[in-house]
């Protein structure tokens, strides 16, 4: 790996950080309203009295002054970053915006983490056999098959599978990550209540998102195995296995792994619309009532975290790509 090329990558992806940070600034104060603003008018409606002004004064000095000098409100944002402080939840207060991250991103991670490993391992292990043997009864099955279901909305998927397990044969609970009734813990029944909440959920995501991967995995397979090095090695006499999985696996899975890595970045923005569904206590659920709730301080959080894990996995790509594609390592 050259220096040059890492100093590079670095750079840029540094340099995207840095505008990702300004953005997430300068998005919120373009939105009609402010989290203080609406917090006042929130008391205002309660007690049908207009605000003190030290009142007003402390709020403001919380949650920011949205009349302030814009490059003052800059600063101060950097230096909270720098502290690792995101502000306080407008909905939860006085709770800081990290602590409620730090509280849902377990779920997330466990949840959409888990599930975007299997699979991706499932589609490609399946895309490589299907591309291998192209034409073959396996791939006459599994090809239109994951077609269809990649044409499928995955909310439908969801709800339908919601119905079937949780509504009619009440296999599975409806809603929520654990039993409300067991306190969080390392416990064997909390550990199992929460595997109980979380298979349906993760089930709707694998059985939704390997067909993608087998699809592209599968295509890529089938132009590879026509390629001279391939055929060089079939000539070679080297087992079929060997020549599958070395040789025609091994170069066609680049694209699916920068799709691999940008999905792990996705991870920690959570399945939205899965945990909207199952009502799972994710990131994507936290960013969902935000939304519903105006909660400012709370989206502007969740959106940095999101863009920062994002920029972060595809740097980590980048840098794995070096290291599974000599010709880049060629070039610089």
């Amino acid at each position: 790996m050259r220096w040059a090329f890492l100093a590079r990558r670095l750079g840029f992806y540094l340099a995207a950080a840095a505008a990702a940070i300004g953005l997430n600034f300068l998005l919120p104060r373009l939105m009609p309203g402010d989290p203080s603003s609406a917090i006042v008018e929130e008391l205002e409606r309660v007690s049908g009295q207009q605000v003190p002004a030290e009142t007003l004064m402390s709020i403001r000095a919380i949650f920011g002054n949205p009349h302030a000098n814009l490059a003052q409100q800059f600063a101060d944002y950097l230096r909270q970053l720098s502290h690792g402080d995101l502000g306080v939840s407008v909905v939860n207060f006085p709770v800081p915006v990290a602590d409620l991250v730090r509280q849902a991103l377990p779920w997330t991670l466990l949840l959409v983490g888990t599930t975007t490993v299997t699979a991706f391992a499932i589609g490609t292990l399946l895309g490589v056999v299907a591309g291998w043997k192209a034409g073959s009864r396996l791939d006459a099955i599994l090809t239109p098959f994951t077609t269809f279901l990649s044409s499928v909305p995955y909310f439908w998927v969801a709800l339908l599978a919601l119905w079937i397990f949780g509504f009619v044969l009440g296999w599975t609970p409806l809603s929520g990550g654990y039993d409300a009734d067991l306190s969080q813990g390392f416990s064997l029944a909390y550990a199992v209540s929460v595997l109980h909440h979380g298979v349906l959920p993760a089930a709707t995501i694998v059985f939704s998102a390997f067909g993608g991967w087998l699809l592209g995995m599968r295509n890529m397979t089938v132009t590879t195995v026509r390629e001279d090095y391939v055929l060089l090695a079939q000539a070679k006499g080297l087992s079929p296995k060997r020549v599958m999985f070395r040789y025609a696996a091994r170069n066609a899975m680049l694209p699916s792994f920068t799709g691999f890595a940008m999905a792990l970045g996705g991870v920690v923005g959570g399945a939205l619309l899965t945990e909207i569904v199952f009502s799972y206590p994710g990131i994507g659920y936290l960013l969902y009532e935000s939304l519903q709730k105006r909660d400012y301080p709370m989206m502007q959080g969740v959106f940095l975290l999101i863009t920062l894990a994002v920029l972060l996995a595809n740097l980590v790509a980048d840098l794995a790509y070096v290291l599974l594609d000599p010709r880049i390592r060629a070039r610089g």
